[in-house]
């Protein structure tokens, strides 16, 4: 299926959208940007040259997703989610040669008008709270709240918060799917299998913003 793009949408020649990708009202795509397949951008969502959004993404109202940052599969953008790409900067010093890298693992969520300060990585499953500005990396599966962003549990690949220490040994089942669980010290790995709930077929109108 060819991707769906609104005629308010601007994308620019050489983009590269997957099938089933849907690009909303008022959206802009820039020539170099790469989408992956069964996308949904919504409405307003600025995609830059180097920026790269893996398959099954969704990324809602008002994302402005910049050069050197990397969502893979089933990334999850709440609206007004903040992305950055300089540390530190000025409006009179350029400092384009100096974007740090911002990647964004499989499956994680950052919920709406959350910041995601440039250089860090979002573990595969996180979920970072609302508001939350995140400013270190972030382990797999861990949930964060508050600013800046603090480790207050661990949640599965479903969206289900788990009964774990922050740290230490201990393991559990996800109560919706009875995928397991293990931490070990400070690090929560799935033992069974591939992501909870990932690719279920939609209706189409989930995917609108």
């Amino acid at each position: 299926m060819n991707p769906s793009i609104h005629p308010s949408a601007i994308v620019d020649e050489g983009a590269r959208i997957g099938a089933g990708t849907r690009i909303w009202h008022f959206s802009h795509i820039c020539a170099g940007a790469r989408i992956g397949r069964n996308v949904s951008i919504g409405q307003n969502v600025f995609v830059a040259n180097q920026a790269a959004i893996g398959d099954h993404c969704k990324i809602q109202n008002n994302v402005s997703i910049y050069d050197a940052v990397t969502l893979e599969d089933d990334v999850f953008c709440g609206p007004s989610v903040v992305f950055t790409n300089v540390y530190n900067p000025r409006a009179h010093i350029e400092r384009k040669n100096e974007y740090r890298p911002t990647l964004v693992r499989r499956g994680a969520t950052l919920g709406a008008n959350s910041t995601i300060v440039c250089g860090v990585t979002i573990g595969a499953g996180a979920f970072v709270g609302a508001g939350a500005v995140v400013n270190s990396n972030v382990p797999d599966h861990a949930l964060m709240v508050g600013v800046p962003a603090r480790q207050i549990g661990w949640i599965s690949d479903y969206g289900e918060r788990l009964p774990l220490p922050l740290a230490g040994q201990g393991q559990t089942r996800c109560p919706q799917t009875g995928a397991l669980y293990v931490l070990n010290g400070n690090t929560l790995t799935r033992q069974d299998g591939s992501h909870d709930g990932l690719h279920r077929s939609q209706d189409p109108a989930e995917t609108h913003p």
